[in-house]
């Protein structure tokens, strides 16, 4: 097969790797040889694979793991209006830097009413307005 004037030789590799070389010794003197640039991989000796490099995980499983807390998923009612006061203060929260979630509020208010006494308890249960348990009807 005769070549035309119009097409061009593709370079091979053993023309394309003194190229590489060359650009890279123009590019910086610290990366002049493409094995700079390679990571070093340890090889089987048997069959000539990479193995894969030794960390420090080992060693962590002479720690015990702490042990993964059970999530419940769970619904109820409230009244629109508290659930609304929940997004504010959701949005307060946000607008002054701290990133919370519903859920995480709720969380917070359980646990300021693990410290309180149960006549304090009484006492504001008292001012809520009682809500039919049960889901809501879908009537608008």
């Amino acid at each position: 097969m005769a070549r035309d004037s119009n097409d061009m030789a593709l370079p091979t590799r053993k023309t394309a790797v003194p190229r590489q070389k060359k650009v890279l010794a123009a590019l910086s003197p610290t990366v002049a040889s493409p094995e700079v640039m390679l990571p070093e991989v340890a090889l089987d000796q048997e069959t000539a694979r990479p193995v894969a490099p030794v960390t420090e995980k080992k060693k962590d499983k002479d720690k015990p793991k702490a042990k993964k807390q059970k999530l419940v998923r769970d619904s109820f009612t409230m009244p629109e209006a508290e659930y609304e006061a929940l997004a504010e203060m959701k949005k307060a929260c946000i607008k002054a830097g701290v990133a919370v979630k519903k859920s995480e509020l709720l969380r917070v208010a359980v646990s300021l009413l693990r410290k309180m006494e149960v006549a304090q308890i009484q006492q504001a249960l008292g001012t809520l307005t009682p809500v039919k348990a049960g889901r809501p009807s879908k009537q608008k």
